[in-house]
């Protein structure tokens, strides 16, 4: 049976690719995004079975809406995939960082996973062996964390810490949560010099296929696991 696999902020850039990876494998892909109009053209770009979805993951009721969707049309999910973020503060240093722009990571990289999750987990729920994968960054790495990019890699740690618990609270229901980094990748938010798009979304994909066995509260690049 086809995996129900829905990634938020998927109508360009690595999601995307994503969806298009794992559309081509033969699993049932919910591309959302807070454009719906993006979000319809950027389905019916991709071959197999991919549907739309209007999902703003900065607004309660557009994901509560998105969910009851889900419900109504499809019934359960799979996998998750948090995929929204943004703000690569590169200009900043945490000395003299503007925090309101660390407000705006945050809640980008931060409190839409949180919001996204808690949404859609009644449905993760009616799933067996269901999966969460939140996109991360090795920024996030409280291990290899070095001065910079302090609004961004602040919230990028923030939804690590987010994952762990997560992990470890839903462990005994079977459900799995992990983080996922696509290194520096050639996007809008990545900038030219990265890699190709493709190999970025690769690097989520191997998550998101993982063994129904493996571990839950995992952190990974290509296929390898990164500290914490």
């Amino acid at each position: 049976m086809a995996r129900i696999i829905l990634i938020t902020g998927a109508t360009r850039g690595i999601g995307r690719e994503l969806a298009g990876q794992l559309a081509a494998s033969g699993d049932t892909v919910l591309l959302s995004g807070r454009d719906f109009d993006a979000a319809t053209t950027a389905a019916a770009e991709i071959d197999g079975d991919v549907s739309p979805i209007h999902l703003d993951a900065s607004d309660q009721a557009s994901v509560d809406a998105a969910a009851k969707k889900i419900e109504a049309d499809w019934e359960r999910l799979d996998v998750l995939v948090n995929n929204v973020g943004g703000i690569f503060d590169y200009a900043q240093q945490a000395s003299t960082a503007d925090l309101a722009v660390v407000q705006q990571a945050l809640e980008i990289n931060f409190f839409t996973a949180w919001r996204v999750t808690q949404a859609m987990l009644p449905l993760l729920r009616k799933a067996q062996r269901a999966r969460i994968v939140n996109v991360s960054s090795e920024k996030g790495s409280l291990e290899q964390m070095v001065a910079g990019v302090p609004a961004y890699s602040t919230s990028k740690a923030a939804l690590n810490a987010l994952t762990r618990n997560l992990a470890a609270e839903l462990a005994g229901e079977g459900l799995s949560v992990h983080a996922a980094c696509p290194g520096w990748t050639a996007t809008d938010l990545g900038g030219e010099g990265g890699r190709p798009v493709a190999e970025g979304a690769a690097s989520i994909r191997y998550v998101v296929d993982l063994p129904a066995d493996t571990p839950t509260g995992g952190f990974y690049q290509d296929g390898k696991i990164l500290p914490w």
